[in-house]
């Protein structure tokens, strides 16, 4: 929801904005029944991990039970659009595959807690995290919020399914950029990072400053999301993984986020989350043969852009 539920200031003036919510049938039916789409780009999700696990009623009403309305409101109005974009998450695959010395692969559960507060924070000696992959990862969600986005893709798929349509899903990586909360500390750790820094503070590192993930910038996920809706798949269902295919950690991001206000050193301060995994980043050669997308924005880059737009937010 936007500040004082008002709609952005930059809303192009073409955009026809109905204000409403995902859980209530009457606003979904009033909406579908008004413009029966052609396509219908599923963005709507509550998004946090450790969060989830405290507020899991209000995930799954908003990822699952919100999903399920839109599914009936269109059948309600009689009305199968012709292709259905979801923005999933990489947070499907859970702590994903790892890999031995000897070179044999694991998927291993859920980091307990009992595991982060006596601070062993990867699964075995000298294994590996091994970059996730639609073709090679099975999804095995960790936290609530992770399931409902595992529930959306698969309600989605059996509706779409039986009703012969398509189905793209875009398991998202970490996204950030202009434009996102700088006050929920469950979605933004880059703004969150980028708050610290630029107040001088040094930038805490939760456990051991390696976590890994894969940051991607909020304009390279909007043209993957064009590109899906401009090639629809050729069968009932494609699933395809968007990230910069880089993977960095906190402890890195948080320097370079560092350097550019010239804040202190960041420091590691061995705190952890509850369902949080260990690492988290992708390869998107498939997606870039499938869509004939490509990520464009460095690390760096991003980084800076965000800067400059919390500039303008917080002056």
């Amino acid at each position: 929801m936007h500040p004082g539920s008002q709609p952005p200031a930059d809303l192009p003036d073409s955009v026809d904005l109905r204000v409403g919510d995902v859980t209530s049938a009457d606003d979904l039916d009033a909406v579908v029944a008004d413009l029966h789409p052609d396509t219908v780009v599923h963005l709507a999700a509550e998004t946090g991990t450790a969060q989830s696990l405290s507020e899991s009623t209000r995930h799954g009403m908003v990822n699952v039970v919100g999903t399920t309305q839109l599914l009936d409101a269109l059948t309600r109005a009689g009305h199968v659009p012709s292709h259905v974009v979801l923005t999933s998450s990489r947070a499907v695959y859970g702590e994903g595959v790892w890999r031995n010395a000897d070179g044999s692969t694991f998927q291993p559960g859920l980091r307990t807690h009992a595991q982060l507060e006596a601070g062993t924070w990867d699964h075995g000696d000298g294994a590996a995290h091994v970059p996730n992959t639609v073709a090679g990862t099975h999804p095995n969600p960790i936290n609530v919020y992770g399931a409902t986005k595992l529930a959306q893709e698969q309600i989605l798929a059996a509706w779409t399914g039986s009703h012969d349509t398509r189905l793209s899903v875009l398991r998202l990586q970490n996204v950030y950029g202009p434009r996102q909360s700088l006050s929920n500390p469950y979605t933004g750790i880059v703004s969150l990072f980028s708050r610290l820094a630029r107040e001088g503070e040094s930038i805490p590192l939760y456990e051991d400053g390696d976590i890994t993930r894969d940051f991607v910038y909020i304009d390279d996920v909007v043209s993957a999301l064009v590109a899906a809706i401009r090639h629809m798949p050729a069968d009932h269902m494609r699933t395809v993984d968007i990230g910069s295919g880089v993977r960095t950690t906190i402890g890195d991001l948080a320097r370079e986020i560092a350097r550019y206000h010239s804040a202190p050193e960041p420091h590691v301060t061995g705190q952890y989350r509850d369902g949080d995994v260990r690492h988290a980043s992708c390869t998107v050669e498939d997606t870039v043969r499938q869509l004939g997308w490509q990520p464009r924005v460095s690390l760096r880059d991003g980084v800076a852009a965000l800067q400059e737009w919390i500039a303008t937010q917080l002056d």
